[in-house]
């Protein structure tokens, strides 16, 4: 090869591997009248040298030669390099089209070769690499596109999680750490990433519609009334109502809306039981009782983690899902989960054997 042979390489850029010199350069002509750059090289360790400098679209190579053999060189090109290969054989009896391909090869001809055809098939050839380059750009650019959407559904959900935080300031952080239980125990259950992120998603809101009820009550330290509390069981309904028509990848309304039904149907707003339930909503459930009754709420002060785990543990198979209680009792009792916020006052932990007040002490109120 002369000093001009090794310059840098224009697109589209043609390397031919035969060891027949002849040949080498009968299809150097051809592809070069075709309008191809295109070198020439005799082996296989010469291809890979100066495959080193210069960037090829299409090697095309014979399969018998000394040293290295052409399928030998097509499987270190495929593993170093972005580049087409396309096989050539006179022995078309020892190879089959399918063991050519399998090998990473882009076409298979077979000797000899006419330069129409040769022609043809290498552009066959760039053309689908265009084609994969196109198709690559744009699912880079829709990545681009999902994660700028993806931050800004999670600025929305953040946004709406603040102004609850906001009416209730007694409860801040409370959908944060549901979020964080939730997610744990739908790892912990094996749920794939997609329905995790989702009931993440819906845990940071899952007490939005409590924007709709009077600061006062959510406040209210002492036992709600009958209409305060039928006031306060609605706020399921309307973070429903608020989210319903927004089009979620995940179910997060009806998420939201379920995550005080309980397995025995005597939860609200519809008193679904068992499967009627979503499982992300029964999750969302475990979680919430578990956070609520080991922090600090306006009406009492944190019973404790042990409270929790024993109402957990007393309303398995009943009230809350078996497998989901399992999962968080595992969790939380050995595995060591903690809150990424803190959640219980450390004047309150000394109150965790603070008899349970019926019915509200455990949060059936909703608070």
């Amino acid at each position: 090869m002369s000093k001009n042979d090794l310059s840098i390489v224009k697109a589209p850029a043609i390397l031919v591997v035969d060891d027949e010199e002849d040949i080498g350069r009968f299809l150097q002509s051809a592809l070069q009248r075709e309008g191809f750059d295109c070198l020439t090289v005799t082996n296989a360790e010469d291809a890979l040298g100066i495959m080193k400098q210069n960037h090829f679209d299409v090697v095309v190579t014979d399969i018998k030669m000394p040293g290295m053999d052409g399928l030998n060189l097509c499987r270190q090109i495929k593993s170093a390099y972005d580049t087409d290969v396309m096989v050539m054989t006179g022995f078309s009896l020892d190879f089959t089209y399918e063991q050519i391909i399998s090998m990473g090869a882009s076409d298979f001809l077979i000797k000899p070769v006419t330069n129409s055809e040769l022609a043809a098939r290498i552009k066959r050839i760039l053309s689908e690499r265009r084609f994969r380059a196109e198709r690559l750009e744009a699912l880079a650019e829709l990545k681009t596109q999902l994660e700028k959407f993806q931050r800004a559904m999670e600025g929305i959900v953040q946004a709406m999680s603040v102004a609850v935080e906001m009416r209730d300031p007694y409860t801040a952080g409370h959908q944060q750490r549901v979020a964080e239980l939730a997610g744990a125990i739908a790892t912990g259950m094996g749920l794939d990433h997609e329905t995790v992120y989702g009931l993440e998603m819906a845990s940071r809101i899952h007490d939005l519609g409590k924007i709709t009820v009077p600061a006062e009550i959510l406040s209210k330290p002492g036992r709600l009334s009958g209409l305060e509390y039928e006031l306060i069981k609605n706020h399921v309904k309307a973070g429903y109502d608020i989210l319903k028509k927004i089009e979620f990848p995940w179910p997060i309304a009806d998420v939201i809306l379920q995550h005080h039904e309980r397995l025995d149907g005597s939860g609200y707003p519809n008193g679904l039981s068992g499967d009627a339930i979503l499982l992300e909503a029964r999750i969302m459930a475990v979680a919430d009782v578990f956070e609520t009754i080991a922090s600090h709420r306006p009406y009492r002060p944190s019973l404790g983690v042990r409270k929790a785990m024993d109402e957990l543990a007393a309303g398995q198979g009943l009230r809350y899902d078996p497998e989901v209680v399992k999962v968080c009792l595992e969790l939380v009792g050995n595995k060591g989960f903690s809150f990424s916020r803190s959640w219980e006052k450390p004047e309150d932990r000394a109150s965790a054997s603070t008899p349970l007040e019926p019915a509200q002490g455990l949060d059936i109120q909703g608070r």
